[in-house]
């Protein structure tokens, strides 16, 4: 016996041109039309000459096409989509298991905003429950917040469409996204069905700020808001988006556990297309991998998403390198030991490719060692500024280790000083190509704010992966400096403190020999405005050593 319920709803005109299905072919309004012809179909999933009604798990396939139409919007009493090519899968629940009718108002957008719009029923088998250990996973007593799972390799990546391999094609490496808008949103399942999205989770304190930016395809993030954000490629980086809720749904289609967001709801990369996040595996305790196809018909797109905040990074730390293979105390006044020390003199090439304003010179007005320090000088002269920079390249090359350095930095706006590695490679392996690991960056514009920074492929300039902490007394006192770099990690301490941890690998470039520099920068893209009254202030270094 068939049970039959059927759910009814009034179709409100969305915008104040829009007209009904029954309109003549190409009305216009000048150049604005409205679409005509709207044509839709459903295919019910499952169905067949047993299951008439679909397979239980209440997913209808639309179609929509007709003329001069730019997008279309399924409206279900429960849900909202967009399908710019006209093509959505919808879930229909139940509280019951039965065979239920459905209404779907269907709108076709021309241009102007100008709409068409027509209404299909449905009649479909519904007889799926998500089972409860998937929604206690998705939101446990109330609601659970998720991230991409940035620190694990293959995050994110891209295969075929329809393929079973996560991340066939690309997969991305640890934090190699960092930067572009993806990994500070979060998004929360909640158990009344809504499911927000939090576009940057690090603006709300003491407040909440609605404001941030996203990550998604070129053309298809258009779908959200317009034109907007960085383009890189294919990609579109910080997209400004605010933060919204809309609902989810979880159904399975075919026995595939899947989660249809509402709208344009979406996770880690806007694709368009159905809004639906296949389930492909959730065995592994508070982690997901989730998989969607793209708008295009291009791409299956893979993602990693966990309930799990990353480990805090003010984590206890024990040293694995207690060999000390390298140091330069600076304990001999006068010039720096030319056996472990070069010069890099000059403006450099665009101001060192930072649009720097100081000159390295190794004058000891700029650089000189004293009462058992190492004293590097940015001086205002005449207008110019001077400064100096040293390094360890050709002297001393190394591969993994730990770096300690113990320094009072200078201060002043525009004052920029640097204790960093570079990859040795670099004139063949070109920059970013080479790496980067910038130990230790302070600018007076932000005085006593520390920052640990790694540059490489896809991470160079503005979008390396950094992270800050603030010493109060940097400028002031002494303090120490490092980083423990291995073929797994690397940290940055302050104090014998870890601050920032990036997860190293073979694909990245920080697993050959890097050398050693010190130096003191006057503005450029990082150091900013320089103070017009600014006349000296000294970068001092205690010592500088190497374990392994």
């Amino acid at each position: 016996m068939k049970n039959f319920k059927t759910i009814c709803f009034y179709f409100m005109a969305l915008t104040a041109f829009a007209v009904v299905s029954c309109q003549e072919d190409d009305v216009s309004i000048g150049d604005i039309i409205a679409p005509s012809d709207l044509q839709v179909q459903a295919e019910i999933v499952g169905k067949d000459t047993d299951n008439p009604f679909g397979d239980g798990s209440g997913v209808v396939k639309f179609s929509a096409s007709a003329k001069n139409a730019l997008t279309f919007k399924f409206v279900t009493p429960e849900s909202q989509q967009l399908a710019p090519n006209g093509v959505a899968s919808i879930p229909f629940t139940s509280a019951n298991s039965g065979i239920f009718t459905y209404q779907v108002a269907v709108v076709a957008y021309g241009t102007g905003g100008i709409s068409t719009s027509t209404t299909i029923d449905v009649e479909v088998f519904v007889d799926y429950t998500p089972p409860a250990d998937l929604l206690q996973k998705l939101f446990g007593d109330g609601s659970k917040t998720w991230r991409i799972k940035s620190e694990k390799a293959g995050h994110f990546g891209l295969g075929p469409v329809g393929g079973n391999i996560p991340a066939e094609w690309y997969g991305a490496g640890p934090e190699e996204k960092a930067g572009v808008g993806m990994y500070d949103d979060r998004y929360i399942f909640n158990s009344d069905g809504t499911f927000t999205h939090i576009t940057n989770n690090n603006n709300d304190d003491p407040t909440t700020d609605a404001s941030g930016t996203v990550f998604g395809r070129k053309g298809l993030i258009d779908e959200l808001n317009g034109p907007g954000g960085t383009a890189d490629g294919d990609d579109i980086f910080n997209y400004p988006y605010n933060d919204y809720t809309n609902n989810y749904q979880i159904s399975a289609p075919g026995g595939a556990e899947t989660i249809t967001l509402s709208g344009t709801g979406f996770i880690g990369y806007y694709t368009g297309g159905s809004h639906q996040y296949r389930i492909f595996d959730r065995s592994v305790p508070n982690e997901l991998i989730l998989t969607t196809a793209d708008g295009n018909g291009s791409f299956n797109w893979w993602f990693i998403i966990t309930s799990e905040e990353p480990a805090t990074a003010m984590d206890e730390f024990t040293t694995i390198f207690n060999t000390l293979i390298w140091e330069d105390n600076f304990n001999t006044n006068g010039a720096p030991n030319p056996a472990n020390w070069t010069y890099d003199l000059g403006t450099g090439s665009n101001g060192w490719g930072n649009n720097e304003s100081q000159s390295y010179t190794d004058s000891p007005s700029n650089i000189i060692v004293e009462d058992g320090s190492l004293k590097i000088t940015a001086k205002a002269e005449n207008g110019n500024y001077t400064s100096s920079r040293i390094k360890t390249e050709n002297l001393f090359e190394f591969t993994y280790g730990r770096v300690e350095v113990r320094a009072k930095l200078p201060k002043g706006a525009g004052t920029w000083p640097a204790i960093w590695m570079l990859g040795a490679n670099y004139d063949t392996n070109a920059w970013p190509a080479s790496g980067e690991i910038d130990i230790m960056e302070h600018v007076g514009n932000d005085q006593n704010t520390i920052h640990s920074t790694l540059h490489f492929p896809g991470n160079s300039g503005g979008n390396g992966v950094t992270e800050s902490t603030t010493v109060a007394t940097a400028s002031t006192e002494f303090h120490i400096y490092s980083v423990e770099w291995t073929a797994d990690f690397i940290k940055f301490l302050v104090d014998d403190t870890v601050y920032h941890t990036f997860p190293n690998t073979a694909a990245k470039p920080f697993n050959a020999d890097f050398f050693l520099i010190l130096n003191v920068a006057m503005g450029g893209n990082f150091g900013g405005t320089i103070d017009p009254a600014f006349t000296a202030s000294t970068l001092e270094i205690d010592y500088v050593k190497v374990f392994q």
